[in-house]
């Protein structure tokens, strides 16, 4: 493993837990934590909240324009694979922002970081063991599950002129960053698990336990 920085041991001890949206990385990772008494880092609620000041620094530092694009061009005026295409361009920088996020915590026991930013490619060089991480990923049926049935998955609620098209539009997209996600992480032997709705969230939190057991200690699932 590469030179990290790592002043407070946190990265080492993280459990990883990436993959594709819809495929339940959140609620998976608070079951773990309540499980065992861990502490859960939330890649997508930093990414989208705390960093942001981080994004316009950036932009700043770049010459770009300060303000984040119109809604129009970033889920209408680009292909599915344009989108995906930008978004994966974009990770690696966001990954560091996480990790100084994740530096900074320091706890006694693992923490489990959960998002779909932290990739299989970006988090694989931090890794003693490949087995401190797991990707989920929905199957197709069961990503069309999430749509209808979870809120924030089935509208995009952000104002654009065609919001049906910007919708299948991120569906796509989202659908295309899973695909990659899948592919990198077999490709550096990382375990892949398929969601498909068959197991409750309880049954696939206790299947990623077990992945993670030799980090987690004697506490058992209750």
């Amino acid at each position: 493993m590469s030179e990290i920085r790592d002043p407070h041991g946190s990265l080492q001890r993280t459990l990883w837990i990436g993959g594709a949206q819809w495929s339940g990385k959140t609620t998976v990772a608070e079951i773990i934590a309540t499980w065992h008494g861990l502490t859960v880092y939330h890649y997508d609620y930093h990414d989208a909240r705390g960093h942001q000041d981080r994004r316009i620094a950036r932009r700043v530092a770049l010459g770009e324009p300060v303000g984040d694009p119109s809604p129009d061009h970033v889920w209408l005026e680009q292909s599915p694979e344009e989108m995906a295409a930008d978004t994966l361009a974009g990770f690696p920088v966001r990954f560091e922002w996480a990790l100084d996020d994740l530096r900074a915590l320091f706890t006694g026991r693992p923490a489990i970081a959960e998002g779909w930013g932290l990739r299989p490619e970006l988090v694989a060089p931090l890794l003693d063991s490949l087995r401190r991480m797991v990707v989920l990923v929905p199957t197709e049926d069961f990503r069309h599950h999430q749509l209808r049935t979870l809120p924030r998955a089935g509208a995009l609620n952000v104002p654009v002129t065609n919001p049906a098209r910007a919708q299948a539009n991120r569906i796509d997209r989202d659908r295309l960053i899973a695909e990659d996600a899948a592919q990198n992480a077999r490709r550096l032997g990382i375990r892949v698990i398929e969601v498909d709705g068959t197991l409750n969230a309880t049954a696939v939190a206790a299947e990623v336990a077990e992945h993670f057991a030799p980090y987690l200690g004697s506490a058992t699932a209750v």
